[in-house]
């Protein structure tokens, strides 16, 4: 271990730090290596697991310094290597929380849209410097990133160079929670408590099925839904929380703020 990765628990969730705040957490090869084998843990330890940065930035995307010296088969190689690790992640047994602040640039921003919930406090700034930098995104930025924002968005960012505030990537759902400078980890912590708490597999379902069903034609995704929805309701879990709520054992849905 090299220390790229900090790892510790609380309760059912698995916290994972980038730790590198002297390079703002770039990601070398050993970086990703060291990340495959906290997700691989946090996988095995926890219900949901949240991913945060040290430092001052959460992430400033790939260690250019290692990366100039690759040939194209090796850059080749360690794309796919980012996508394979960045994949256990977005298609594994639990969810994943980020917690962003300060930089979220390039594969710093691969990484975060690998995650299935991102909370930014407000020194968050994204931005994707590769064709500033002669090169393209190579850790999923095309297919995940994209999907988020939109094709033009995304374009607008790697042709202008551009940054964008935390409170635009809302508005561009980079993100779907914007709190105050510093809050970005204990929100994102709550949020992954409570996800804890939900039935595996509802919670495996809808991390698994839910983007897949999503890049299907609409019968087809249909088609799906009602297997995973009947498979799902099938659970002793599933049984056992339907029965606490007909039987008033358990709280129903409260409007925001309180209200009844």
């Amino acid at each position: 271990m090299t220390g790229f990765v900090t790892y510790e628990t609380e309760g059912d969730v698995a916290l994972l730090g980038l730790n590198r705040p002297e390079k703002r957490n770039a990601i070398s090869d050993a970086f990703v290596e060291e990340i495959a084998d906290q997700v691989e843990r946090a996988r095995k330890d926890a219900k949901a697991a949240v991913l945060y940065g040290h430092g001052n930035h959460f992430c400033a995307g790939l260690d250019l310094a290692e990366h100039v010296r690759k040939t194209p088969i090796e850059g080749v190689h360690g794309s796919r290597r980012w996508h394979e690790v960045f994949g256990r992640i977005e298609f594994g047994p639990i969810p994943w929380f980020c917690a962003l602040h300060g930089a979220t640039v390039g594969g710093g921003l691969e990484l975060a849209s690998s995650t299935h919930v991102r909370v930014a406090d407000e020194t968050t700034f994204f931005a994707l410097p590769e064709g500033q930098r002669g090169i393209f995104v190579g850790g999923g930025g095309s297919v995940r990133a994209a999907r988020l924002m939109g094709v033009a968005r995304m374009t607008d960012m790697m042709l202008t160079g551009r940054a964008v505030t935390a409170e635009e990537g809302e508005r561009w759902n980079l993100v779907q929670y914007v709190v105050p400078k510093g809050e970005a980890k204990a929100k994102a912590l709550e949020f992954a408590k409570a996800a804890a708490t939900n039935a595996e597999l509802s919670n495996y379902a809808v991390i698994n099925a839910l983007p897949r069903i999503d890049a299907m034609a609409r019968d087809d995704g249909l088609f799906v839904e009602s297997f995973i929805s009947s498979f799902t309701a099938t659970s002793p879990e599933a049984e056992e929380r339907l029965n606490a709520f007909l039987e008033k054992r358990a709280a129903k849905v409260a409007a925001p703020g309180g209200g009844r």
